[in-house]
């Protein structure tokens, strides 16, 4: 169950209009494992300040006495169509184990500096460095720009976590009785003990309307797009609902 619930930590509107994937916004996705629900995860991406952006997740999950609830931020800044991660905070509190990870990344020391489960490391700043909520908004960006390819190396658990998408075409996927036409695309893996596929809307600036992460044998993980707004960080009531 607790690893279930982990996975939390990797989306209408007018569906006329395109939309920045960097625009402020707010959305809300239902998570559930197989037919059970689980609870809610709301992501917040703030306007920016001088340059620095401010992406935030928040869940609550729970199943019978299992709980788990976390909170994730990640503050960024945009060289042209290149993202460059500076800090990441993430708290979990629940059954188990609770456990905070924080990562600064010192580009200009070519250091980064994390500490996860009270255990600290320090890495080589080397390449292009991703923390594991910016590294969305980064592989949103790039399908907007018509890239083909989708690499991305990652700080996460005090090491480097490389992540490969194939990029499956676009498809219909209906998410709360409203379909879309989206780009499904999937984690590239050398093994099928594990399965990890996600449909990004154009029409809403690549967002996420659908996430299934599935271990062989086992019943799947999934998130489905709730309600989302651009342009603000509060909802309105009549834009709210997805439709």
């Amino acid at each position: 169950m607790q690893h279930i619930l982990a996975c939390i930590a990797l989306w209408p509107l007018s569906v006329l209009a395109d939309h920045n994937p960097l625009e402020p916004q707010i959305a809300e996705y239902h998570v559930q494992y197989g037919s059970i629900g689980l609870g809610d995860a709301r992501f917040v991406l703030d306007a920016p300040q001088d340059n620095t952006y401010k992406y935030e997740m928040t869940s609550k999950l729970s199943l019978l006495v299992v709980s788990d609830e976390r909170e994730i931020t990640s503050e960024f800044s945009r060289n042209g169509d290149q993202l460059i991660p500076n800090l990441f905070e993430h708290k979990r509190t629940g059954t188990g184990s609770d456990f905070t990870e924080q990562i600064r990344f010192a580009k200009e020391l070519g250091k980064v500096f994390t500490v996860y489960k009270a255990k600290n490391k320090t890495l080589d700043y080397q390449g292009t460095l991703y923390d594991a909520m910016m590294v969305q908004l980064q592989f949103r960006l790039d399908l907007s720009l018509g890239k083909p390819e989708f690499a991305y190396d990652m700080v996460k658990d005090n090491k480097f976590n490389d992540y490969r998408f194939h990029n499956h075409g676009v498809e219909s996927v209906i998410v709360e009785g409203h379909k879309y036409q989206a780009v499904k695309l999937e984690v590239q893996r050398d093994t099928d003990k594990r399965r990890t596929v996600v449909w990004m809307a154009p029409d809403l600036g690549y967002l996420p309307v659908k996430f299934i992460h599935q271990k062989k044998g086992d019943s799947a993980l999934q998130l489905t797009l709730t309600r989302a707004q651009f342009g603000s960080t509060t909802f309105s009531d009549d834009l709210a609902e997805a439709k």
